[in-house]
């Protein structure tokens, strides 16, 4: 093992606290990806390997039975392919109808916590259009206000 790699492990979290993903929280799928997205960013040297030979320890429930059966058909495979099937198999239609469904029905009311609303819609919008620039979520986080005090916000 050479001195980099040493020192790209030194900074490896334990897998023991990485995110759990069980396939039915509402976002832990998105929250482990977007963990190991991090890693890659902080720990730029790390091999893709030492990522992948970890995921066991993060899938639990359903989503543990998912893995197995995906990785005994598939064989290694590296972050990129993980994170796509990931996606593909829980950030399905139906599941991006609802965090839809769920950001429209959730009007802002002033018995609600403005600033566990906002990040609460944002993570929907997030969901719905990873794409979607800042902008363009304020925007859409905005339309669900009462009018006066969106008209308001906007002035």
């Amino acid at each position: 093992m050479s001195y980099s790699e040493k020192e790209a492990l030194k900074q490896l979290p334990e897998a023991s606290s990485w995110p759990k993903f069980s396939g039915s929280g509402e976002y832990d799928h998105m929250e482990l990806i977007d963990y190991i997205d991090g890693l890659f960013i902080d720990v730029p040297s790390i091999p893709d390997y030492w990522i992948t030979a970890r995921l066991n320890t993060a899938f639990k429930g359903h989503a543990s039975i998912w893995y197995t059966e995906m990785k005994e058909i598939h064989g290694r495979r590296n972050w990129p392919w993980w994170k796509s099937q990931i996606i593909q198999k829980y950030s399905n239609g139906t599941w991006i109808w609802q965090k839809t469904m769920s950001f429209e029905n959730d009007k802002y009311s002033v018995d609600k916590d403005p600033y566990e609303w906002c990040l609460r819609q944002s993570k929907r919008l997030n969901a719905i259009d990873p794409q979607m620039n800042i902008k363009m979520r304020n925007n859409k986080i905005l339309t669900q206000l009462p009018a006066e005090l969106e008209h308001a916000v906007k002035c």
